[in-house]
């Protein structure tokens, strides 16, 4: 199994979607985070962290809100957005990274 370090580390980006299963946000999220993983299958790898159960990395990459979304590339943070937004938003910022 791999670490979170050297699952950002990936020359692939990487779209981490923080989230809980008690915020009503990140579970309206959810839909349009599956859609954009198969939109974006082979170009952009998503995942999803639940903070409750990885507080060090939420702590680590200073998670204060869910949901949060960051993108790495090539193990840097490259973007970050708390709260959610709309398909077209989020598939512009995951597009100017592929």
């Amino acid at each position: 199994m791999e670490t979170f370090q050297q699952l950002v580390a990936s020359p692939i980006p990487v779209m981490v979607d923080f989230y809980a299963d008690w915020c009503g946000p990140c579970q309206s999220m959810t839909p349009l985070i599956q859609e954009l993983a198969s939109q974006f299958k082979g170009k952009v790898r998503i995942v999803k962290i639940n903070i409750d159960k990885n507080q060090s990395a939420a702590r680590e990459y200073g998670v204060e809100a869910v949901p949060t979304f960051i993108i790495f590339k090539n193990g840097k943070l490259v973007w970050r957005h708390s709260g959610g937004m709309d398909k077209a938003t989020l598939e512009k910022h995951l597009l100017s990274f592929t």
